[in-house]
């Protein structure tokens, strides 16, 4: 499974083989140009897929998540303020946005502060002068898991803001992020996708109680190369692959007509799971999961030196290569 800060390795680009080979004969057919092999590429260049970090996934999400927040303050703040009975207006009103950049635990995000007239707006979620928040990782990322109930995501609020915040603006922000939320999960996505990656977190939900709860999420590479997360559900239970198979078909439902591969674990059922949502799909097993379960069989002092050796022969561009590696392992170990 994945951590928070953890970056996922791609598939790294290759020689196609197999059920491979004829999908990207069929895309040069199409006229895509190389497009495949192209945003594998892209995505194998020395880049991987990050949740966090500059650029990372969750930098977007969380200046969603505060911008929205910070609207829901000023509207209430405003709404104080009341009406001035000598003009019947408004006695205080919006007066633009502020730009400001905040040290996260998931990188740098700069924000659109909103601004009053009157300048009596003091932000909660994000005070003056303060330029770092800290506890933003899961509560934020947890906040777009779909499954979560109403109650759940403001206890989730209401942790991120001060204990004397009311209920009443704790409920105002709730709606707010909710709106966004929805929109996020419910937006258009492309008709293909060469690589999909597929796994769980383990988060820490509040349920009454904080209790660790498993994070279903979907990254996807588009044909230009460029990752998004597609999905994420918040799960009650261990991994299965029925249910990654009722997620998956949740994003067939969205547009997703076809994948060309899908990058997991080794969770039993999975390649089922994934040809009933996807048929010509490839299901390539993580290196890293690969990796990791072959040191299982190995003593802990040699896995510096047994790692890099065992890389060598799962991303061995044939299997000719894969097999004189292998050959070359089992005579040094």
């Amino acid at each position: 499974m994945w951590s928070v800060g953890q970056d996922v390795d791609p598939v790294r680009e290759g020689p196609c083989h197999g059920r491979q080979e004829e999908r990207c004969s069929a895309s040069a057919a199409d006229g895509g140009g190389g497009g495949v092999r192209s945003a594998v590429g892209r995505a194998g260049e020395g880049r991987r897929v990050s949740l966090v970090g500059p650029g990372g996934f969750l930098a977007g999400i969380t200046r969603t998540v505060l911008e929205s927040a910070l609207d829901a303050e000023l509207d209430a703040h405003l709404d104080e303020a009341g009406v001035d009975e000598t003009t019947g207006r408004r006695a205080n009103v919006r007066n633009g946005h502020g730009a400001k950049t905040v040290q996260t635990e998931v990188g740098p995000v700069r924000i659109q502060v909103p601004r009053d007239r009157v300048g009596s707006f003091t932000p909660r979620i994000v005070p003056k002068h303060a330029r770092r928040l800290d506890g933003f990782n899961e509560a934020i990322l947890s906040l777009y898991a779909k499954g979560l109930t109403t109650g759940e995501i403001s206890a989730h609020l209401a942790d991120v803001y001060d204990a004397d915040v009311s209920r009443e603006l704790i409920s105002r922000v709730t709606d707010s992020v909710l709106a966004d939320m929805e929109a996020w999960r419910q937006r258009p996505l492309d008709r293909i996708y060469p690589v999909v990656f597929i796994d769980a977190l383990v988060m820490k939900i509040r349920q009454g109680q904080v209790a660790n709860r498993p994070v279903y999420v979907v990254v996807g590479i588009s044909l230009d190369g460029e990752r998004d997360v597609l999905g994420m559900w918040a799960g009650s239970g261990g991994e299965g692959a029925k249910q990654w198979a009722g997620y998956l078909t949740e994003l067939r439902n969205r547009g997703v007509e076809d994948v060309f591969m899908v990058c997991s674990d080794g969770l039993k059922g999975m390649t089922t799971a994934i040809e009933q949502v996807w048929p010509q799909a490839v299901h390539q097993q993580c290196v890293v999961h690969l990796v990791r379960a072959s040191l299982r069989y190995t003593n802990r002092k040699d896995w510096q030196k047994i790692t890099p050796a065992l890389r060598e022969i799962y991303t061995a561009p044939t299997v000719a290569a894969a097999e004189a590696r292998f050959e070359a392992f089992a005579a040094e170990f």
